[in-house]
């Protein structure tokens, strides 16, 4: 569902002809073994292909076009080993549509004391090199991730990692079909947004259809199709006793079931990787998605509750971002508030959607009335969320510009057992504490549905927004409201006056 083997990020190194031959050499050699090293570190997802050193605006203009054009380049990584006066660049980079990371590093550690000399010095300009590459991206507004140190670091590979996850995340965005089955929850606001103006922004393309097209595929499936996915169902989760065969509501699971297979079948025939749904418009379907939208959420699908198209999409964006690494991501909602003179939490739920790629063990499969819809009970799977640092992200559309809003969370263990609460959930510590971060929250205007991750952490939806051109607002531990509206008032006027820009 989720593969990142055939991307690639383009190595770019800059130098120009004045140096001669035997150093232009020298800088080729010198990258292709910075590439073999980044290539093989466990810290970047993608391949690393090294490119022939650009010199001249004719070779850089021609390389920005080749990486447009390339279905596999998913950005590229410029590097400077020598001066390369950056006026070259400027046609090169006017055509670029893919994201840039700078890496400010040499191919040296340390000074070589005894032997430095001048060609030493003539072959080794990075520190001014990327400074005067620096500037002129700086100039033209060309929003980037520069990353500073030796490439041999751990510290320095682990940030190429997370800029290149971020680059598969953007790449998968580029391209993302999002199905709306049903409509918007009426009259809700939030989950709205100019559908036009994303697909402009971000190239996820956001179209609606009716329950009864899914049905068309749920009244396809087989009977051996359902066995098999039964089968499947009891040896994955602890079934309840009324679900097994022959219990009281063996029914359900298997309408479930029929449900799940029809769905998937529907969005793997449309090509989608992410969709919605509403209780207010289930049609000829007996009971709301629960089960199969968190399992199709632990296959890497985006979801999005109530006709939210904003979360779903960024659900499957990050997912991607997360590929390979071990804790989860998922739809999430902030549900109810424990407020006690100790510490306030947040438990977030929803009615049926967490992604299990996110429990912690053992999850079982219960079926309970719902409340809401009309429908039959739902089928759905029941457990806790492990503790640990994780996020909650939240995309809004503000009218004249999208926003990324992300609370840096600190996930507990539940301070008692939820016997009658037949739903996933986690609990979580928003930092720095619930009143500033809700406080923060509610005036940035982010949404009640988010995405949470364990598997992220702020520095990637960071590079995001900047690959994007969207704002971004970070509610941490060392946020403070009066400077948090300050920080929302300067956006105003800067995203007023470069939103050609970005």
């Amino acid at each position: 569902m989720i593969t990142s083997l055939k991307k690639e990020v383009w190595f770019v190194t800059g130098s120009q002809h004045l140096y001669g031959d035997e150093t232009l050499q020298q800088v080729a050699n010198n990258s292709k073994q910075i590439v073999a090293g980044l290539d093989a570190s466990a810290k970047i997802p993608v391949q690393i292909i090294c490119k022939p050193t650009v010199k001249t605006p004719s070779e850089i203009t021609a390389l920005c076009q080749e990486a447009n054009n390339h279905p596999n380049c998913i950005g590229l990584i410029t590097w400077m080993h020598t001066f390369s006066p950056a006026k070259m660049w400027i046609a090169g980079l006017n055509l670029l549509n893919k994201p840039i990371c700078h890496l400010h590093t040499q191919y040296n550690a340390e000074i070589p004391w005894e032997q430095i000399d001048m060609d030493f010095m003539n072959l080794n300009q990075s520190a001014h090199g990327d400074r005067e590459f620096g500037y002129l991206m700086s100039r033209m507004r060309i929003k980037r991730k520069v990353v500073v140190g030796h490439w041999q670091t751990e510290a320095v590979q682990k940030k190429l990692g997370i800029w290149t996850r971020v680059a598969l995340g953007w790449n998968e965005m580029q391209q993302l079909k999002v199905a709306r089955i049903g409509d918007n929850m009426r009259q809700v606001a939030v989950t709205e947004g100019d559908k036009v103006e994303a697909q402009i922004r971000f190239g996820v393309a956001v179209n609606g259809y009716d329950s009864s097209d899914v049905m068309a595929f749920v009244n396809k499936v087989s009977q051996a199709e359902l066995d098999a996915l039964l089968t499947e169902y009891a040896n994955s989760y602890a079934l309840t006793e009324s679900l097994k065969e022959g219990g009281a509501q063996r029914a359900s699971l298997v309408e479930a079931a029929r449900i799940e297979l029809g769905l998937r079948a529907f969005l793997e025939d449309g090509g989608f990787k992410a969709f919605t749904d509403t209780f207010e418009n289930l049609g000829a379907f007996k009971q709301l998605p629960g089960i199969a939208v968190q399992r199709l959420m632990a296959d890497g699908y985006g979801f999005g509750g109530e006709g939210d198209w904003k979360t779903a999409a960024l659900v499957r964006v990050m997912k991607v971002m997360a590929v390979g690494l071990d804790a989860g991501t998922s739809f999430m909602e902030d549900y109810t508030y424990h407020f006690s003179p100790q510490k306030a939490y947040v438990l977030g739920s929803h009615m049926l959607e967490i992604c299990p790629s996110i429990a912690s063990q053992p999850v079982s499969c219960q079926v309970h009335p719902l409340g809401i819809g009309g429908k039959e009970d739902p089928v759905r799977l029941v457990f806790n969320a492990p503790a640990g640092p994780a996020i909650n992200a939240s995309l809004v559309d503000m009218g004249t510009r999208f926003r990324l809003i992300v609370n840096e969370v600190i996930a507990v263990e539940p301070l008692a057992d939820l016997p009658n609460l037949p739903v996933a959930r986690v609990l979580w510590e928003p930092q720095p504490n619930l009143e500033v971060a809700a406080t923060a929250w509610i005036l940035a205007g982010g949404a009640h549905h988010t995405v949470y991750s364990q598997a992220l952490t702020s520095e990637y939806m960071e590079d995001f927004a900047d690959i994007a051109g969207i704002e971004l607002l970070v509610i941490d531990a060392d946020t403070k409201v009066r400077e948090f509206k300050n920080t929302m008032n300067a956006n105003e006027a800067y995203y007023h006056l470069f939103q050609h820009r970005l």
